[in-house]
């Protein structure tokens, strides 16, 4: 595996902010869905999103993600249109209010109108496999998380297969960074993601958090969105999500403590928390 670099990303470009990477950021994440594998159905209307977002703010989170559409496994496919309808306004109201907005979406239409209404992230987890993802945001400013997936939400856990899933997955997010940046995306404004659960076998979720230290020197901010998964539920004996806020927490403040630098997280305030010992401790 050969290595870009060997330096912890410092900050992180995006949309008229220089996102400083000393301490890692965290992510709230908000899925305006029926059928998220987590929190689906819990906000499903413009109102009770909004609160919240600002929850989530009010808790310590530096960047909210905004997505419309369930990429659970299994998970079926909407309309470009619906998931915009779902998620338009939220991001254009908390653009507003001065919150730092990504949106969370496979869908170059999508990015573009939400990019337009205020958001200043897209997060993909096709990993910009889509041409005209690539040439919506290169014709933009905003911050690129470019995330592995192994086929598509709908059967991406029937038996996934890597010979070498850390050299392979990070060969892929390297190859697509390229892409970006041959397109004219900066590279201070790229990001990775290892993409757990999406296409991966408990172990090779584990390989991927055991090599964080590595994923973390390829060159970008590592993104670690591990939280509430079913990796964690065989790690912890935790058959339901809702049992896994301690396995959450711990795996996404150890991958900080081994290089990630963006937490996507469901549980702000308890990731904050122990994140502040992290930073008190490492003298961030």
């Amino acid at each position: 595996m050969c290595a870009k670099s060997t330096q912890i990303a410092e900050y992180w470009q995006v949309t008229g902010l220089t996102l400083s990477l000393q301490r890692p950021l965290v992510m709230g994440i908000l899925n305006v869905t029926p059928d998220s594998f987590y929190d689906g159905g819990i906000h499903t209307n413009a109102a009770s999103a909004l609160e919240h977002a600002y929850q989530m703010v009010a808790e310590g989170a530096d960047i909210i993600d905004v997505g419309g559409e369930s990429t659970r496994p299994g998970a079926g496919e909407i309309t470009e249109e619906e998931e915009l309808e779902r998620i338009l306004p939220v991001i254009s109201t908390l653009a507003n209010d001065g919150v730092v907005v990504s949106v969370d979406t496979r869908h170059a239409s999508v990015a573009a109108a939400c990019l337009d209404g205020g958001a200043v992230i897209v997060n993909d987890v096709s990993g910009f496999r889509d041409a005209a993802m690539i040439k919506t945001v290169a014709a933009s400013e905003a911050g690129c998380i470019i995330m592995h997936m192994q086929g598509e939400p709908r059967n991406m856990q029937k038996n996934p297969k890597y010979d070498d899933v850390v050299a392979e997955v990070s060969a892929y997010l390297l190859a697509q960074a390229a892409r970006l940046e041959a397109a004219g995306v900066e590279p201070a404004r790229i990001c990775i993601d290892p993409g757990p659960g999406f296409g991966k076998a408990y172990e090779h979720n584990l390989a991927l958090l055991q090599a964080t230290e590595h994923l973390a020197t390829l060159g970008y901010p590592l993104s670690a969105a591990f939280s509430r998964k079913s990796f964690l539920g065989r790690l912890a004996d935790a058959e339901l999500a809702a049992d896994r806020l301690t396995a959450s927490v711990f795996v996404s403040i150890w991958a900080a403590a081994h290089g990630a630098r963006i937490l996507r997280v469901h549980d702000v305030a308890e990731t904050v928390e122990v994140l502040r010992l992290l930073v008190a401790v490492e003298g961030w």
